[in-house]
């Protein structure tokens, strides 16, 4: 069998490797037994015991293939003279291969069940890292394992699963080998890399995450909707996490209610049918200490119950002066075949955020807006504060598979969410006699507990009509969030404020707790419940021509009623009935690498606002128009887009003269808010070469004002048409994130980094914050086939920044200061 180049091969495809194996193998020695291709991939996948002492290289390969019951192609030429260091113990295929040839210079690839040997690089002295797994549709939905930096399929746009190729809309990936090469501990840190979305703060455990010019407020976990409240929603470390899907523009096919930027998708590991685990442990710049121990196999001798545990723990300082964090996690899920057609699936995990030093709001400003000269370490709230976090998650899942392809699923999820706090946040900036900035100071001390519920169920299936293949989808859900909120503000005589304090001379030390209210003198209740029926279909027009059409009807309700003292005040009943929601997407393959999309869809958002007659406003819509350009190189493992996108968000409220209400309303309102934002995205991911996986993105996102709306609820203000809306997030965006393993003898090393470029940004009270770019970088050694390291070094330059920027008194935050993390990772 000639040689091809390690670049070549990796760009043959699939079929050719078929070929290769069954037809140009010919000549040269076949080492096999006599089970069935099928019968192979059950082996593949269990542990045996062997015993195989060193020697010949072809003779150790003869015996463990007789045992292991795999057909595997060799060329002669390529064992000659070559010896294995032999085999002893419990071994999968995968492992056992890659122990034989240790040293050899050579790999055992899987077709399928079938291996072929070939050369792995130039080097006799590198460590060989691992068999490379191909099946007939390139890389799966599961990116744990895969190397990549891409994904083979995704359903968080529209319920079915396809490529990122096939889906008319905007989906990125934050695989596992990202996870883990760019050390991403949790989800702000993964949101950042991700593309076209950016990250802002409320607080200094409050982040908020914005795409195409507005915020998400909606997460979905394995697909399943849920309400994402930043104030009690711990989120916890991503080690449970497989990976992290970003949807950008409207997702209400998905989730019903929402906004038009996006939705972000969390997908957890999952139970695998051969043991499998991995202990991590990592250390930092402040003190930033991280542990974890994952662990992953069947329970039975059959496989047919599989279970999975992860275990974290983070306990970090900060930058900031008594500043903490401590962060675990627990995560248990166990998978068992009830039939061959029926798999349930039962789980729970827990986090929990102890936060102390944590601010309520950020750092404040002079009172025009300019930047205060202090150190990046300063704090504006007493180092009393703290805000903690913690969320309990059960869920179930059953799946049962017909014998047409068609499929039935039902998952059910419950998150019971707390959070405790006791903080100060700055009520005014102003400037004292001597023209030095001075902050009122205020405070209080709360607690929340929130609970969500949410139940999905659909079937799905190939149909056939007119002499073509199409899917279809045909789904129901239920949604409800209970909020339970108390608190007391701090008092002092009567008055709220607590201190005046001059942050150019503070002591986060200097301040007493002060005294607190009666608890509960404040008290917030909110249920809302969401029903919806939702269907969309993907029908097979021609070979190049596929066409995406759903719809979603909702009832959505929401009451809410909050007291102070005991008096009921901000009380809010509405619903919504039979909201209509629409999807249409249309791609046309040009040719096997590129396709043609366009999309359209909307989502909505309830609102609380009387009309002149004593009604209430319809629902704010936003509707994503999308157009672009797919490619996808290399059998799947590289992926690139360019999309052009509009979104217009309506109906947001315009307060009308008191006169024009009806009789009893303090206030009515009209729908003449409308925002459009407009841009273009490019993004790039996968692989180059067989070493050398990226993920590039640029977005440019303009978004105006086409209407005005005057309401202090909203953003939007009178007389500003044609004006930019949401000056604090960036125009352009652009991420970059790479890693390239060495050739040669220098094939245990891999090398990369990431670099993060925004543009300028500001507020309308005058803080602004001129464009930056942040250049990361990451070396890895592996010191065998289990044991890797990872050192990491972020923003090298040590550029000074604010991340997030709000006004005077409000949530300006520092980012990060140069930092380093090892990590080391031992697979067993």
């Amino acid at each position: 069998m000639p040689y091809l180049p390690a670049a070549t091969r990796s760009r043959l495809s699939l079929a050719v490797r078929h070929a290769l194996f069954t037809g140009l193998l010919a000549g040269a020695p076949l080492l096999m037994t006599a089970p069935l291709a099928q019968a192979a991939d059950a082996a593949s996948e269990q542990s045996r015991s062997y015993a195989i002492p060193a020697g010949p290289l072809d003779q150790a390969l003869n015996r463990f293939a007789s045992k292991a019951g795999i057909l595997l192609a060799v060329d002669a030429q390529l064992t000659a003279g070559k010896r294995s260091p032999g085999l002893n113990g419990s071994h999968t295929v995968d492992d056992g291969l890659v122990r034989l040839l240790q040293g050899s210079g050579l790999r055992a690839l899987n077709a399928g069940g079938s291996y072929v040997l070939e050369k792995a690089v130039d080097s006799g002295a590198a460590v060989e890292l691992g068999t490379t797994n191909i099946n007939a549709n390139g890389l799966g939905a599961t990116t744990e394992g895969t190397g990549s930096y891409t994904t083979g399929s995704t359903s968080a746009a529209t319920k079915m699963n396809l490529s990122p190729r096939e889906t008319p809309q905007s989906v990125s990936v934050i695989t596992r080998q990202r996870i883990e090469d760019q050390n991403i501990n949790t989800l702000g840190e993964a949101i950042k890399y991700a593309p076209g979305v950016t990250l802002s703060k409320w607080g200094g455990e409050r982040e908020r995450f914005n795409s195409r010019g507005f915020q998400i407020n909606n997460l979905m976990i394995d697909g399943l909707p849920m309400e994402y409240e930043e104030a009690a929603l711990s989120t916890g470390l991503l080690s449970m996490y497989d990976r992290v899907e970003v949807v950008r523009g409207a997702s209400g096919l998905m989730e019903g209610a929402g906004t038009p930027g996006g939705s972000i998708n969390l997908v957890r590991k999952r139970p695998t049918k051969e043991f499998q685990g991995s202990a991590t442990a990592s250390a930092g710049s402040w003190d930033n200490y991280r542990n974890e121990l994952d662990l992953s196999g069947p329970l039975n001798d059959s496989a047919t119950l599989r279970g999975r545990t992860v275990l974290a723990y983070q306990d970090k300082n900060s930058f900031i002066d008594d500043y903490e964090n401590q962060r675990s996690l627990f995560y248990g899920i166990l998978e068992g075949d009830l039939s061959e057609d029926t798999t349930l699936t039962l789980g729970a995990s827990w986090s929990k955020d102890n936060n102390p030093g944590a601010d309520w709001n950020g750092l404040g400003t002079y009172p025009d807006g300019s930047f205060l000269p202090i150190s990046r370490s300063t704090r504006m709230s007493p180092s009393w504060s703290y805000w903690d976090k913690e969320s309990t998650t059960v869920f179930a899942e059953l799946e049962h598979r017909f014998a047409n392809d068609w499929k039935a699923r039902i998952a059910a999820s419950l998150v019971e969410s707390e959070m405790d706090m006791l903080g100060t946040f700055l009520n005014s900036s102003t400037l004292d006699a001597n023209g030095d900035p001075s902050f009122t100071m205020r405070g209080g001390a709360y607690n929340y507990d929130r609970d969500q519920k949410s139940i999905d169920g659909y079937l799905s299936g190939p149909f056939q009509l007119l002499g073509r293949s199409h899917e279809l989808v045909l789904g129901t859900s239920y949604r409800r969030s209970e909020h339970h909120d108390t608190g007391a503000a701090t008092t002092d005589n009567g008055s709220f404020d607590i201190a005046t304090i001059n942050p150019l001379a503070w002591d986060p030390d200097s301040l007493a707790i002060p005294e607190i209210g009666a608890f509960g003198t404040w008290h917030r209740y909110q249920q809302t419940d969401q029903t919806g029926v939702y269907g969309a279909s993907r029908f097979s027009l021609t070979d190049q021509l596929s066409l995406i059409v759903g719809s979603r009807l909702d009832w959505y309700e929401m009451d809410t009623i909050q007291y102070d003292a005991g008096w009921p005040y901000g009380e809010a009943n509405y619903k919504t009935t039979r909201e209509f929601t629409p999807y249409a997407g249309l791609v046309y393959d040009l040719n096997d690498t590129y396709s043609l999309y366009a999309s359209w869809t909307r989502i909505f958002t309830p609102q609380n606002y009387a009309t002149a007659s004593g009604g209430l406003l319809d629902p704010q819509e936003g509707s994503n128009y999308e157009l672009g350009i797919k490619g996808e190189y290399f059998d799947g493992r590289l992926n690139a887009s360019l999309a052009i996108f509009q979104i217009d968000l309506e109906n947001l409220p315009q307060q009308l003269p008191t006169a024009s209400c009806q009789a009893g309303l303090a206030a009515c309102y009209e729908s003449a808010g409308e925002v459009r934002s407009r841009g273009f995205e490019l993004e790039l991911t996968g692989e180059l070469t067989p070493s050398w996986q990226v993920a590039a993105s640029y977005t440019y996102n303009h978004a105006i004002v086409r209407e005005s709306a005057a309401d202090g609820a909203n953003p939007i203000g009178t007389g500003i048409e044609g004006k930019r809306y949401g000056t604090n997030l960036p125009l352009n965006l652009a991420k970059l994130s790479t890693s390239y393993r060495l050739p040669g003898v220098l094939n245990q090393w891999r090398v990369g980094g990431s670099v993060y470029s925004q543009s300028d940004i500001f507020t309308p009270q005058g803080v602004e914050q001129g464009g930056y770019t942040l250049f990361d970088l990451e070396a890895g050694y592996d010191v065998n086939s289990q044991l890797a390291l990872t050192l990491n070094a972020k923003n090298i330059f040590d550029k000074r920044y604010y991340t997030s920027i709000s006004e005077p008194i409000g949530s300006n935050f520092f980012g990060e200061p140069r930092s380093y993390n090892l990590t080391a990772r031992y697979k067993f």
